[in-house]
């Protein structure tokens, strides 16, 4: 009998105890952590800073999405946007829209046109930078913070899209500088895949979905269609991240030969000058500066060069002061106008401008003023390498970029959502 109630009691306690070590473990489900939400008064811009994103698994992300109601009354469609610039700076914002589009929604038509809405009402709203590609490529510069996870976590070198692919981003991103809008989203300026949880999202209003993907606009004054009335600046930067694969951001004289871009038909159309005799790939020009424009100086220079792997052109805008023969003197070359350099070798062209007679938005194109041979030094040793502005640049590395950041999809049910800049 003493042996049964031992053997009872070892059962009782040790059963229990078995269990509790070998069961399955419990869910985890980590509830978010609230912020108080905050509507900024119309006197103070809404701040936009990166921020974390709640440490939930996709399921309980997805469970807690589903749960965040959409908020009521109307969402407006955006008005259309017309880009305001001419067609050098067209084709970089909108190669920088075609890269935003790609690399955040993939090759996904609607996504991509989402992309695009959300991109032009930034840069619409005073809170934000005021060009395309100034949005696009907002925080860039860091490691972390960027506002498009794909310009600072190395996709642009690591993902290769096929030129079928570039061609339909394009073609999304230039219906959006030309009119288009994409009504669901209304006026978003923020968004995310639905398995994520941003810190910011309970202090904006959710307003729609588009596929896997959610989004939202500030509460308050900041998200009615008045606060959208920002001027837009036409001044596009030129990105290096994208010279890769952009012909509008490897520099001005791609872009005065691309087919795409520009083209001045009178440039187009000018005889071309022969070569220096004592230089087969040097040329001495003056520029019909009354019937072609400056960016087609840069596609005459193009032209002048043809084939060749190393030209040398210069360029003046008075007939009387177009040296004919090198070695220049001081006083020619202050009084350049145009010099063009192309050295394939290594991976170098560039064509520079002098802005006292020709404006340019961009100042790197620019030739610093007051150039002159120092006392002592041969005006022979003028090399059109050494001007201000024509420093070399790596060989472009020909690849095209990666998917990243939070419009990934996940790959497997049992994927993580891992924790990047907020971009939207």
């Amino acid at each position: 009998m003493r042996g049964v109630i031992v053997a009872i009691a070892a059962l009782a306690i040790g059963a229990p105890t078995l269990i509790v070590l070998t069961a399955p473990p419990v869910a985890r489900h980590r509830a978010p952590r609230a912020v108080p939400q905050r509507i900024v008064s119309k006197a103070e811009l809404p701040p936009v800073e990166p921020v974390a994103f709640q440490d939930l698994e996709p399921a309980d992300a997805r469970a807690f999405n589903a749960a965040v109601p959409f908020v009521d009354g109307p969402n407006p469609a955006a008005r259309p946007f017309k880009f305001p610039g001419d067609d050098i700076q067209r084709a970089r914002a909108i190669d920088c829209m075609a890269a935003a589009v790609l690399y955040e929604a993939g090759d996904d038509p609607a996504g991509q046109r989402a992309v695009a809405q959300v991109v032009i009402n930034r840069v619409r709203h005073p809170a934000f930078p005021k060009t395309i590609c100034g949005v696009v490529f907002q925080g860039a510069e860091r490691s972390t913070g960027c506002q498009f996870t794909f310009t600072c976590d190395d996709a642009l070198v690591r993902h290769r899209w096929v030129d079928a692919q570039w061609v339909r981003a394009r073609q999304v991103a230039t219906a959006s500088l030309t009119g288009a809008v994409y009504k669901p989203v209304g006026y978003a300026t923020h968004y995310h895949t639905d398995w994520v949880v941003p810190y910011w999202q309970s202090s904006l209003d959710k307003i729609a979905a588009v596929n896997t993907h959610l989004f939202f606009r500030w509460t308050g004054w900041w998200g009615t269609p008045p606060a959208f009335n920002r001027h837009v600046s036409a001044d596009e930067p030129v990105i290096a991240a994208l010279a890769a694969y952009s012909d509008a951001h490897k520099g001005a004289i791609t872009l005065a030969t691309s087919e795409d871009l520009y083209v001045d038909p009178v440039a187009a159309a000018t005889p071309l000058p022969t070569a220096l005799a004592s230089e087969e790939n040097s040329f001495l020009l003056t520029l019909d500066t009354k019937r072609i424009s400056p960016d087609g100086f840069a596609q005459l220079a193009a032209r002048t060069c043809g084939d060749r792997p190393y030209c040398k052109v210069m360029a003046w805008a008075d007939k009387a002061k177009t040296p004919a023969a090198l070695p220049l003197q001081p006083a020619q070359i202050q009084a350049m106008a145009f010099s063009y350099l192309r050295d394939r070798a290594s991976g170098f062209e560039k064509a520079l401008w002098n802005c006292t007679e020709f404006r340019r938005a961009d100042s790197s194109q620019c030739m610093k003023q007051q150039i002159y041979v120092p006392t002592g030094r041969s005006a022979e040793s003028f090399r059109l390498e050494a001007l201000p502005g024509a420093t070399r640049a790596s060989p472009a590395v020909a690849t095209v970029p990666e998917l990243a950041g939070v419009r990934r999809k996940i790959e497997g049910p049992t994927a993580k959502a891992t924790p990047v800049s907020e971009g939207k």
